[in-house]
């Protein structure tokens, strides 16, 4: 029997079928049309119409990052590849799956500066894990699964195939390989067993040992052998911005979040101890703050990541283990069972003695008003109205780091944000593409007034597909974090932070067929965020108009090192 006869835009729409798609979020254009077209002639997935692309990466790579899902979002050439690069770049700067399908002028008019023709493969480069140009409608089908494998494998990544025009016509016979092998791509997913021993010995001999975790936890699903080892060792734990929810933060043994605006005594621990176990972090600038102030303290570092090339990247480590963190940590956990020596009691005593002392210092204290509403207090609030069980995202600024000070996370994946490149505007397309891969949760998100404004038309978006998240804008009519840079190193010259023309976000939400509320008395705040909660068929967009004069404390200046934090305005 012949193999089946399809056109190269059928068989895309059928490889993703295949790899079990069932949302993609996309808009149309002249060079994906024959793919739309097939799109419209299927029943397997539903594409979602955003109203920008960016919005429509943007939606895919939370849908990746709150589910065990590939995200995948499709945009013309062009213009429409351009407007993605921002949402690849987001997704690479995280290790996101995803793949994006973008189309490109037909085959013969690639370098004749064709209409809507740029150059996509050199543009996205440096912003994929990998790309394809997709020359011959034999190579479609195995190329989408040579995406969906590299996006998924090793360090995770977003993957581009751009498809010239006449691909999506021709024809030819369709068959979709059940699995690829690529020469030049073998990721290693098991650690050494005996580096997993020296670490193993190594942090038992520890007095002063400290976990240090980041997004490649929640990446690997390793939570639940991240959350064994904390609770078996007792060792106090910490997670970056990124790895927020991979240890519960209700457990005593977290000490909150590391870095820049991360905890006193979170800091205070990365600096002091004699053993560090980082998993699936980087060492980033915003974490471990000067690389020279961080390597004056002497202390042995185990370093565990899926990419080598992370490892003594930033930090000079002790023992490197290259592996999958979830198949490190099982064989790490399996060897800790077998272990006859058992960590120093008297001394690990001691060194909690000396964090609950750096606890005291209380540093997320923040003083209530009861004239202006606090932007902590309203995170705090949400906790609490949902429970701590909400997915959560944000746009990026100072709301981003009360969400992440104050909004405490006990799982993985509830936590979406942009930590790598530090994108504006993404909080309302990550709360779609949530809320598409997790329909009956609760969403809501957490924005300011400068943020939604960038992807503020996807508001249209949610009214059409039935999108209920509830915004929650934090409004102190500023570029909130510039303007406290500005405050603080720059003699309170707020140059350009001010947002002196806002819309009536109430009318705005209305005009979309959404719920207003503006929230001005502390008060207030409790039964509106209760009320907008219990309206669980309606997107409610709540404008809380918060102090103007807040800062997000602790904060460790650019250059300086972690343990040179200011813990508020009478430090400057």
């Amino acid at each position: 029997m012949s193999a089946e006869q399809l056109t190269g835009a059928d068989i895309l729409v059928r490889c993703l079928a295949e790899e079990g798609v069932e949302h993609v979020f996309g808009y149309p254009g002249g060079a994906v049309l024959y793919i739309y077209d097939a799109i419209f002639k299927q029943d397997k997935f539903q594409h979602i119409l955003v109203r920008h692309e960016q919005a429509a990466v943007h939606a895919a790579d939370a849908y990746s990052r709150s589910s065990q899902k590939v995200g995948v979002a499709i945009v013309t050439s062009g213009p429409g590849v351009t407007n993605a690069v921002t949402g690849l770049a987001t997704a690479y700067m995280d290790s996101i799956p995803m793949v994006v399908i973008s189309g490109q002028v037909p085959s013969t008019a690639i370098g004749q500066d064709a209409f809507q023709e740029c150059d996509t493969v050199g543009i996205t480069r440096p912003c994929v894990k990998h790309n394809f140009l997709v020359k011959d409608v034999k190579d479609l089908a195995e190329t989408v699964k040579k995406a969906f494998y590299i996006a998924t494998t090793g360090r995770p990544g977003p993957v581009l195939v751009d498809i010239p025009k006449d691909i999506t016509m021709h024809t030819c016979a369709y068959a979709y390989p059940k699995a690829v092998e690529m020469r030049s791509y073998k990721p290693v997913d098991k650690g050494h067993s005996g580096q997993i021993r020296k670490a193993l010995q190594l942090l038992l001999s520890a007095e002063r040992p400290m976990i240090y975790t980041g997004g490649g936890i929640i990446l690997a699903n390793a939570a639940p052998e991240l959350n064994k080892l904390v609770d078996r060792l007792g060792y106090p734990c910490t997670n970056t911005l990124m790895g927020l929810g991979a240890y519960r933060s209700s457990s005593d043994k977290f000490v909150g979040m590391p870095g820049m605006h991360g905890t006193y005594e979170a800091n205070m621990a990365m600096q002091h101890c004699d053993v560090l176990i980082a998993i699936g972090a980087r060492f980033d600038d915003r974490v471990i703050g000067n690389p020279k102030h961080f390597a004056s303290h002497a202390r042995k570092i185990i370093h565990i990541d899926i990419d080598p090339s992370s490892i003594s990247k930033r930090v000079k480590v002790d023992i490197p283990i290259v592996g999958n963190v979830k198949d490190v940590l099982q064989e790490l956990l399996s060897q800790l069972d077998a272990a006859e020596t058992r960590q120093n009691g008297a001394a690990l005593d001691a060194w909690w003695k000396q964090i609950n002392e750096w606890r005291k210092r209380d540093c997320l204290k923040f003083a209530t008003s009861e004239e202006f509403i606090k932007p902590q207090s309203v995170v705090q609030k949400v906790w609490e109205v949902t429970k701590g069980d909400a997915f959560i995202t944000s746009d990026v600024g100072q709301h981003q780091m009360w969400a992440a000070q104050y909004y405490g996370f006990d799982k993985p994946r509830r936590w979406i944000n942009s930590g790598g490149l530090g994108t504006m505007g993404v909080g309302l397309p990550y709360a779609m593409g949530v809320q598409m891969a997790n329909p009956d949760a609760t969403v809501a998100c957490i924005t300011g007034e400068a943020s939604i404004q960038m992807c503020i038309q996807e508001l249209a978006t949610c009214k059409q597909y039935h999108l209920t998240p509830k915004i929650i804008l934090l409004n102190n009519r500023f570029l909130g974090m510039v303007r406290q840079w500005q405050q603080i190193d720059y003699g309170s010259r707020y140059s350009e932070s001010y947002m002196d023309s806002l819309p009536d976000f109430n009318k705005l939400a209305e005009s979309y067929g959404h719920v207003g509320m503006k929230i001005e008395k502390p008060g207030d705040v409790d039964g509106a965020l209760r009320e907008a909660f219990a309206m669980k068929d309606r997107l409610v967009f709540m404008n809380f108009i918060t102090d103007q004069t807040e800062n997000v404390w602790p904060m460790v200046k650019a250059g300086k090192g972690l343990t040179e934090m200011l813990l508020g305005s009478e430090d400057l």
